[in-house]
């Protein structure tokens, strides 16, 4: 498949039970930042399991382009030879980041303390989401940025020749944000500080750690604060890449909704900053076993045995949306196959995701016959029960992965088939969705 091409309209059908075992692919946070964290040491870093779908390429390209040596050795296998902190060269084309907001963010991040300069473009979903988040805390180290109106791609950014250190709030919980202020510090004298209210998803901190930077974090009356200490000589590692939660997430769930279904998902993350939805899904009844619980490459994982359920719907705490939040498109499938009403608060950064990731399941799963209300920051579904939900719909999947692969886990339950109307962007996340479906046993067939 192909997030850059031809729409692709996809469709599921009710699926008997799904059995077997779902090797999901690499987590797709970790493999941007092993990439990136690469290009900033001195020497071979070496990565395994890494994620081979459409976003985490355009970061492989993008290194190339800052004067890293990337290399794929083989399937998931691929090495890095970097160029040490500060030591990106200036681009000589334009950088397209395709669909990954993860991609563009943290390399504006990366090269804003550097004395160079760089232009960014992306998709059409990309070229819509706002970058000002990103311009603002980096325009603070010296950085200065030029885009479209509303701070929307394409952007040229122009790195401070003598930058300084930091100190920074983030205005909204996103890890993005933090992240790419503490790749800015890298490159500046003195400590970079990011003051999180709400705490966001770890990778950097612990990735940066491990390639030898200084970071500590601390919980203070002003929420989490986490000092780098800049300019440090970060160390080439060898980077094992566990399985992604927020792919692990589709067959889970189709497993939770169909009927008779019994399946193991091995190796997959169970980092405390993404690991809401797994959480979540028993608060509601769910029927997933932590098996084999162990640690690799820094970072704690699992053998998930999850069987069909009939689940009820819950309060979703407000408290745990940074810990799943790009799990609610698909968390709002099973609320629509689940008895009674769930709740969904604290959303308001779905708003901003590839698509209005609210406005988008809503009007999907009304399409479908379920009842939906919503407001800025709320998702309120009225489940179905298990079989309940009437399908037959063809819905707009707005060029978002997570959407079009939640309405298909969807069509796997559902009394009718349900379609997307393009399930082309599925390849920049998950590229073997169709095939590891295929072989637990569903049935999702393509119009082209």
């Amino acid at each position: 498949m192909s997030g850059h091409g031809d729409p692709i309209k996809m469709t599921a059908h009710k699926s008997g039970p799904l059995r077997g075992t779902a090797e999901v692919p690499g987590d797709k946070s970790i493999s941007h930042r092993a990439l990136i964290f690469g290009a900033l040491c001195v020497g071979e870093t070496k990565i395994t399991g890494l994620l081979e779908g459409e976003d985490v390429l355009d970061t492989a390209k993008a290194m190339r382009a800052f004067g890293a040596e990337v290399t794929r050795h083989g399937p998931g296998a691929w090495s890095v030879h970097g160029v040490g902190v500060g030591g990106f060269a200036e681009p000589e084309q334009v950088i397209d980041c395709g669909n990954s907001g993860t991609s563009v963010r943290l390399i504006m991040g990366c090269m804003a303390t550097s004395p160079i300069t760089a232009t960014f473009t992306g998709d059409a979903s990309l070229r819509k989401r706002p970058m000002g988040r990103i311009t603002d805390p980096i325009a603070l180290f010296g950085a200065q940025s030029y885009g479209r109106a509303g701070g929307r791609l394409p952007m040229t950014v122009v790195g401070a020749h003598d930058p300084v250190p930091v100190r920074y709030t983030p205005p909204m919980a996103s890890a993005q944000v933090k992240s790419a202020v503490l790749l800015a510090g890298l490159n500046a004298p003195g400590q970079t500080v990011v003051i999180e209210k709400i705490p966001t998803r770890d990778h950097t901190e612990r990735m940066l750690r491990g390639f030898g930077a200084d970071v500590s974090v601390e919980q203070t009356d002003e929420g989490q604060v986490i000092t780098l200490q800049g300019q440090p000589e970060l160390v080439a590692q060898e980077v094992a890449v566990p399985r992604d939660p927020s792919s692990a997430a589709f067959p889970v769930c189709a497993a939770l909704i169909v009927p008779g279904s019994d399946i193991l998902v091995p190796g997959v993350s169970q980092n405390p900053t993404r690991n809401g939805l797994f959480t979540t899904l028993r608060d509601m009844g769910a029927d997933i076993e932590f098996l084999n619980e162990r640690e690799e490459g820094g970072e704690p994982v699992a053998d998930l045995r999850v069987r069909y359920s009939e689940l009820h719907g819950i309060d979703v705490p407000a408290s745990r949306a940074s810990a799943q939040i790009d799990e609610y498109p698909v968390l709002s499938v099973v609320a629509a196959c689940a008895t009674g009403v769930t709740r969904m608060p604290g959303v308001h950064e779905l708003r901003v995701k590839e698509s209005d990731r609210i406005d988008a399941m809503a009007r999907g799963l009304e399409a479908c016959g379920v009842r939906i209300e919503e407001d800025e920051d709320t998702l309120i579904v009225h489940g179905m029960g298990p079989g309940g939900v009437p399908g037959g719909a063809i819905c707009a999947s707005h060029l978002d992965h997570r959407i079009a692969m939640s309405f298909l886990v969807l069509g796997m339950a559902a009394q009718n088939p349900v379609s997307v109307d393009d399930g082309s962007p599925i390849a920049t996340s998950f590229p073997i969705f169709e095939d590891l479906l295929a072989r637990l046993g569903a049935t999702i067939r393509r119009e082209i």
